[in-house]
């Protein structure tokens, strides 16, 4: 069988992915190997990643362990054709382009190979130079794809529900809270501690609702005076007061269409809420200085960490404006209620913050994950995100550690255990919850909480524990552990 011709052995267009730094990985399958090296070698040249497999059985056999972008595959070969070849990649992956190569070029087989999602049908004799333009061409369209889902992934990790990040019972249940409320069109009362990330609720509401095209625009109420807030939320127009030279618009009608988000509601002025109460009711806002009513169309998220029924009850805050925020309530827990989410919580800030710094970051100890496992984190998920930032800044070994540690995570105050050992402060009153159960029950809380601590590595939770791995198996099979 004739070798593929190369009309250009000295022609390297680049084959890595500018989109996603990855190289393009390319499997040639063919009966007759040196053809197969020949397409192989040819494409390698241009800066392809290319993988050889000298039958068919073969080229199923790395389809199904290895990922590839492309595959260029002959049509009629001894044991599994062309045509099972292309089957079986796009069953593995839709998006893997597939290019059948054959010397026997009937219509019907071409029709097939393109019937079944064949990227396109190339003749043998084989020129390189078409083979090298077939492979270009699918790149390109892979390029886009991965660039595309890359641009998808970063407002989902920004706005999205994804970026809501976490796998605790409390976050699912939270997540799955936040899709039946997004497309509505409801008020709805954001409630947290400092830190857990209630603006990030607000954007995944307002990125996953029909208003998403249109203005998100936040104002944090306790920020600002009475007269500035007022300007703030309703725009003035000149000569209103003594510094308003011109006429400006108010966040509510900037964020005309879309989603109003007022953060710490629970500190605005009495005299406000009166005029905001006026705005809810009648979707009309006058600004300062003026007659003339404006129409609006806006979606109001709020948020607060104070507990506003107590505000209401001590008269600081107005119950009908109460019940007009809380339509919907969200209740974002603390970290300390969902410490099974801290290893999530890690690598995702850790790979969010070594590519904003353009650090390498190959990891994080066992011991360095303990000692923010352990941590009380009265900050919340902000607090977090700020250490695991300054860890990742410090970092001179591409190994996060325990130098690598602030200040603010000096060791805890403990308390003895048994044993000898001690226990962090906040711990005992977990501690305490544990005494006079069963002791199989502790042995299955402990245990599974170790594996969340470890973020499943089974082979972290054993030396934890300090058991055998063939031990932890055994519990785990056990207790039924996930």
């Amino acid at each position: 069988m004739p070798t593929p011709r190369d009309p250009h052995p000295s022609s390297s267009p680049p084959a890595a992915d500018a989109g996603s730094q990855r190289l393009v990985r390319v499997l040639v399958v063919d009966n007759d190997i040196v053809h197969a090296r020949t397409m192989g070698e040819g494409l390698a040249r241009l800066g392809y990643q290319c993988v050889i497999a000298g039958s068919g059985s073969e080229g199923a056999k790395k389809i199904q362990q290895e990922v590839f972008d492309v595959v260029v595959t002959d049509l009629m070969m001894n044991d599994i054709g062309g045509l099972e070849i292309l089957s079986r990649a796009k069953a593995v992956s839709a998006e893997t382009e597939v290019i059948v190569v054959t010397g026997h070029g009937t219509v019907p087989s071409a029709v097939a190979a393109m019937q079944q999602g064949a990227f396109t049908y190339l003749q043998k004799p084989l020129d390189l130079g078409h083979l090298r333009a077939a492979v270009e061409r699918a790149s390109e369209g892979i390029r886009l794809k991965r660039q595309n889902l890359e641009l998808n992934q970063r407002l989902d990790e920004k706005f999205g529900f994804e970026g809501v990040v976490g796998s605790s019972s409390q976050m699912l249940t939270l997540i799955e809270r936040l899709k039946r409320i997004a497309p509505t069109d409801a008020t709805v009362l954001i409630q947290g501690e400092t830190g857990t990330g209630k603006e990030l609720v607000a954007q995944a509401i307002h990125q996953n609702s029909p208003r998403k095209h249109k203005p998100f625009v936040a104002l944090n109420c306790a920020a600002l005076s009475e007269n500035i807030l007022e300007s703030e939320l309703f725009g003035h127009v000149r000569g209103a007061f003594t510094d308003a030279s011109s006429d400006r618009m108010g966040k509510f009608e900037y964020a005309n269409g879309g989603t109003l988000f007022l953060d710490e509601v629970g500190d605005m002025p009495m005299a406000t809420q009166i005029k905001l109460l006026r705005v809810l009711e009648s979707s009309e806002i006058t600004r300062v200085g003026s007659n003339a009513p404006l129409r609006v169309n806006v979606r109001i998220l709020s948020a607060t960490n104070r507990n506003l029924e107590d505000a209401v009850a001590a008269g600081g805050f107005r119950s009908d404006l109460y019940h007009r925020f809380k339509v919907v309530t969200i209740a974002i827990p603390t970290l300390r209620e969902r410490a099974a989410d801290i290893p999530l919580l890690i690598e995702h800030f850790v790979r969010h913050f070594a590519r904003r710094h353009n650090k390498s970051i190959k990891g994080m100890s066992l011991a360095a994950r303990v000692k923010l496992g352990a941590f009380a984190w009265p900050g919340n998920v902000r607090q977090l995100r700020n250490v695991i930032e300054s860890m990742v800044v410090v970092d001179c070994d591409e190994m996060l550690d325990l130098d690598d540690l602030p200040l603010e995570l000096e060791p805890a105050a403990t308390v003895p255990v048994a044993g000898g050992a001690a226990a962090p402060i906040e711990m005992q009153a977990g501690l305490a919850a544990l005494v006079g159960r069963p002791l199989e029950e502790v042995e299955r809380i402990f245990i599974g909480e170790t594996l969340k601590l470890t973020g499943g590595n089974r082979e972290q939770a054993a030396e934890l524990l300090g058991i055998g791995e063939r031990t932890l198996y055994r519990k785990i099979k056990e207790f039924q552990l996930s």
